[in-house]
């Protein structure tokens, strides 16, 4: 999905200046990390961003920031289409997401869901990328091996911290970026392929 924040503020707001103090007060600040540990509560993170925004004179505009962030949470559909490629060849498809509760819960209902064979949230272990036990909980709850595993995520941070696993990145830029670089790894989403099914997900403890 698109979570762009730069380009949020960049939208609603227009200066740089006034972009940068606002990203430090949300997006970029200890609560929001927090709430992707699932370390605090999304009303005790908003309270605190708001006290910031109010000390720093930009209490409206931190209003603004968190009553309509999650509007950029769209579905990319070009992605979707991807995965559901891939899934049809036999493929296993596993989130690893720095993720609050709420956002989580979200995601869910999308439609998308429902080709994850598993995954981890942040939220859900008190961990969030780049730590390297993130990605052992995930090789580990469902019993992969890191060198058959290939990561996708935006941030070229988490892409390193699972190369530092053994585990192939690849940068996402796009979708059709993301369908060549699976390719050159030998993942080809238009052939059939006789990949076995992915191992199914265990019954909750």
């Amino acid at each position: 999905m698109d979570y762009e924040p730069r380009e949020f503020l960049v939208d609603h707001f227009m200066d740089e200046k006034v972009e940068d103090a606002l990203y430090d007060i949300t997006f970029g600040s200890d609560e929001w990390n927090l709430l992707d540990a699932g370390l605090i509560t999304r009303e005790a993170a908003n309270n605190t961003m708001r006290e910031k925004g109010v000390a720093m004179h930009r209490a409206f505009e931190v209003n603004v920031i968190l009553d309509d962030w999650y509007d950029m949470l769209r579905t990319k559909e070009d992605t979707v289409q991807l995965m559901k490629r891939l899934k049809s060849r036999g493929y296993g498809l596993y989130y690893l997401s720095n993720i609050p509760w709420d956002v989580y819960g979200m995601l869910q209902q999308r439609r998308f869901w429902k080709y994850f064979d598993g995954g981890i949230a942040s939220c859900q272990i008190q961990l969030t990328k780049p730590d390297h036990r993130i990605y052992q909980v995930l090789l580990r709850r469902y019993a992969l091996s890191a060198t058959e595993c290939i990561f996708v995520d935006d941030n070229p941070t988490n892409v390193q911290a699972a190369a530092a696993r053994d585990i192939t990145g690849i940068r996402f830029t796009g979708a059709r970026a993301l369908q060549r670089a699976l390719r050159d790894c030998g993942v080809d989403s238009e052939k059939k392929s006789r990949i076995r099914p992915a191992p199914a997900e265990p019954a909750p403890k």
